[in-house]
């Protein structure tokens, strides 16, 4: 009797380290770091169109995220949509804004009842939120030409100041 209980506990103890051999853990995602390309991710828009971060390459992108129900987001919108309005015919700008834990529609519905015409997205699993550690919301990031993290912000902006225009045509002025 004893000898059959080692021997249980034994083909136990084999299956559980087979299965630790064998089953690989999920991929974590690569986190974004200032100075660095920021890993690709995909995009969803309120008319199930795809679009990957790659997609925008050889543009500045101004990545801000955000959602219907916070208040600083709210604050922010307007000087958004002036910098959107300002560079959106520059083919070297886009602007692409992620709504956290929100409704797509509903943000789209938001959007449309405020005169707001800038870009929203979902990105359905989470791997921006996850690339760039997301705290809350709002946060924006600005990535040059080359997907290279340049500047990020916690918390609402004048998006639409002097200074920040100056720093993202800059950007875009940059080869």
């Amino acid at each position: 009797m004893k000898n059959k209980g080692i021997l249980l506990l034994i083909l136990i103890s084999i299956a559980v380290l087979t299965i630790f051999l064998f089953i690989k853990p999920p991929k974590t995602a690569k986190k974004a770091v200032e100075g660095e390309p920021i890993p690709d991710f995909i995009l969803v828009d309120v008319d199930n169109n795809k679009t990957s971060l790659s997609d925008l390459r050889g543009s500045v992108v101004f990545i801000n995220f955000w959602a219907t129900w916070c208040d600083s987001c709210i604050e922010e919108m307007p000087s958004m949509e002036r910098l959107y309005r300002r560079l959106s015919g520059n083919p070297n700008f886009k602007m692409a804004t992620i709504i956290v834990k929100d409704d797509l529609n509903n943000a789209f519905s938001f959007l449309k009842k405020n005169g707001y015409t800038f870009p929203v997205y979902q990105n359905p699993d989470e791997s921006a939120s996850r690339i760039f550690r997301i705290t809350g919301v709002p946060e924006t990031f600005i990535l040059d030409k080359k997907g290279i993290l340049r500047a990020k912000s916690i918390g609402p902006e004048n998006w639409d100041s002097p200074q920040i225009f100056a720093n993202i045509q800059e950007l875009i002025n940059e080869l």
